[in-house]
C-alpha cells in the first residue's frame, strides 16, 4: 500500500561523466570548464563510430545528442572538444557523492553511478522542510565537490525521479500527488520513465500523446495491447509506485563484457552469430546476477592481422535479455564487420542501473515475459547443475563452446 507520508530523494548529477571530467580538470588548475564550451566525453576519439556518452549544454544547443556517433557530433560542431571516459574518476566522484549524502541518511540507493534515491521517511523531526534540506544538499555537493545535481522530492521513487528531471541544471523540483495533473500530465509522453522511442511511436498511434492522455487512457486496453508493461506505464502515469528505497543495492562495477580468441578465423556471419550469442550468455548472466541493467551494447572486432576496431549503440531502454542483447550485438557486428576473418570478439555492456523498476515487466515486447522465463530459468538449472547442464541447441556440432568465460570490470 502507498504511504503518503514517505519523503523520496532522486539525486541526479547533471551530465555526469562531462561534469565529474570538468570538475577534476579545474581541480587541476585548468582555466577551462568544460561544461562552459561544446564538449562531450565520447567512446574511441580517433574512431569515426564511437559514440557521445555525455555532452555540454553549449554542445546540446549544437544539437548534439547522446548515444550518436561522434563523427556525426564533430560534423554538427567542427570546433567541438571531445574527451575519453575516464571510468576509475566516476567511480571516485561517486563514492564521494555518498559519502556526503551518508551524512544525512542511511537509506540510501544507488541506482546508476551517477543518480541514488534517498529515503527521509520518519527523519521529520530532524529535517523539518525536504525542500530546505535539497538546497543544503545540492549546495555542498557544489561547493566541496565542484559538479551540480538536481534534486527530485516526492513520497515515491518514481515521482522523485520524474521530478529531478523536470529542469536542469542545479536545481530542486517536487512532484507530489497532488502535483501531477499540474506537472506531470502535460508533459510528452516521452517524458515518462520506461516510455523510450519504441513505445512512444505505437501510443502515439492511439492517440497518447502526453503522459496525461495515458493516465485517462482506459487499462483494460493498455493490457490487452502491451500486457503488462501497459499496466506498468498506465500505473507511472498515474504516479503509482510502491518500491522501496533498498540501501543494500549498489552499482559496483561500470561494465560488464566478455571477450574470446577463437582457434580459427570468423569469416561468415551465421558462425559470428554463434559466437556472439555464448558471449552474450555469460554477459547475461553476469548482469542478471549483479541485478543491474544495462542500455549500452558495444561489439568489439580482432582480425588475423590484429586490426581492432568496434561498435556501440546507446539503448533508449534499460534490459538484461540475452535475447535483447545478442541481437543488438549482431546488428552492431554487421554494421562493423569489413568482411576479413575475425579472430578475437568482444561483447560489453556498460551504462548500468539497478534492476529496482523490474517488480513488473518494463519492456513493450510481446514475448520478453517469455524471454525473460527463459532467461530465468536457464540461470537456475546453470547455477544447480553446472554451465553445460543447458545449452541452446544452435551449439549443437557446431564445434563451439556453449559457454565462455569472460571478463568483469
Amino acid at each position: 500500500m502507498e504511504n503518503k507520508n514517505r519523503v523520496i530523494f532522486h539525486v541526479d548529477v547533471n551530465s555526469a561523466f562531462l561534469s565529474w571530467e570538468a570538475a577534476y580538470r579545474m581541480h587541476l588548475g585548468s582555466s577551462i570548464d568544460l561544461r562552459e564550451i561544446p564538449s562531450v566525453v565520447g567512446g574511441d576519439v580517433e574512431s569515426r563510430h564511437g559514440i557521445v556518452l555525455a555532452k555540454s549544454m553549449p554542445a546540446k544547443e549544437c544539437g548534439i545528442k547522446t548515444g550518436e556517433t561522434l563523427y556525426k557530433a564533430r560534423e554538427k560542431c567542427p570546433e567541438l572538444v571531445i574527451v575519453p571516459p575516464n571510468f576509475q574518476l566516476y567511480i571516485m566522484y561517486s563514492d564521494e557523492l555518498i559519502e556526503i549524502l551518508k551524512e544525512y541518511t542511511p537509506d540510501i540507493q544507488k541506482f546508476s553511478v551517477d543518480e541514488c534515491f534517498l529515503d527521509f521517511t520518519g527523519m521529520e523531526h530532524m529535517y523539518k522542510d525536504p525542500v530546505a534540506l535539497a538546497y543544503e544538499i545540492k549546495g555542498r555537493i557544489k561547493k566541496e565537490l565542484g559538479f551540480t545535481v538536481n534534486i527530485g522530492i516526492s513520497n515515491n521513487k518514481l515521482l522523485a525521479k520524474i521530478a529531478s528531471d523536470l529542469k536542469k541544471p542545479d536545481m530542486v523540483h517536487t512532484l507530489y500527488p497532488s502535483q501531477i495533473e499540474e506537472k506531470m500530465w502535460p508533459l510528452p509522453v516521452e517524458a515518462l520513465f520506461m516510455v523510450g522511442k519504441a513505445t512512444a511511436p505505437k501510443l502515439h498511434r492511439l492517440n497518447i500523446n502526453t503522459i496525461g492522455d495515458l493516465a485517462r487512457y482506459d487499462r483494460n486496453i493498455l493490457k490487452q495491447k502491451f500486457k503488462s508493461f501497459g499496466t506498468m506505464i498506465w500505473s507511472f502515469a498515474n504516479g503509482i509506485e510502491n518500491s522501496q528505497v533498498r540501501s543494500d543495492s549498489h552499482i559496483d562495477v561500470k561494465c560488464i563484457g566478455n571477450s574470446t580468441t577463437q582457434p580459427f578465423d570468423v569469416k561468415d556471419m551465421e558462425t559470428a552469430r554463434k559466437v556472439l550469442l555464448f558471449l552474450c550468455e555469460t554477459v547475461c548472466l553476469r548482469l542478471r546476477n549483479s541485478k543491474n541493467l544495462c542500455s549500452l551494447v558495444a561489439v568489439s572486432m580482432r582480425n588475423s592481422e590484429f586490426i581492432n576496431y568496434s561498435r556501440q549503440r546507446k539503448l533508449d531502454y534499460y534490459t538484461d535479455s540475452t535475447i535483447k542483447v545478442w541481437n543488438i550485438a549482431c546488428e552492431l557486428f554487421k554494421e562493423g564487420w569489413k568482411g576479413d576473418a575475425i579472430r578475437n570478439m568482444g561483447v560489453r555492456v556498460s551504462k548500468l542501473c539497478s534492476n529496482d523498476f523490474m517488480q513488473i515487466s518494463m519492456f513493450d515486447d510481446r514475448n520478453v515475459e517469455k524471454m525473460r522465463a527463459l532467461d530465468k530459468t536457464i540461470d537456475n538449472i546453470r547455477m544447480k547443475y553446472g554451465s553445460y547442464a543447458i545449452v541452446r541447441c544452435s551449439f549443437l556440432n557446431s564445434g563451439l563452446n556453449a559457454i565462455n568465460g569472460g571478463y568483469r570490470l
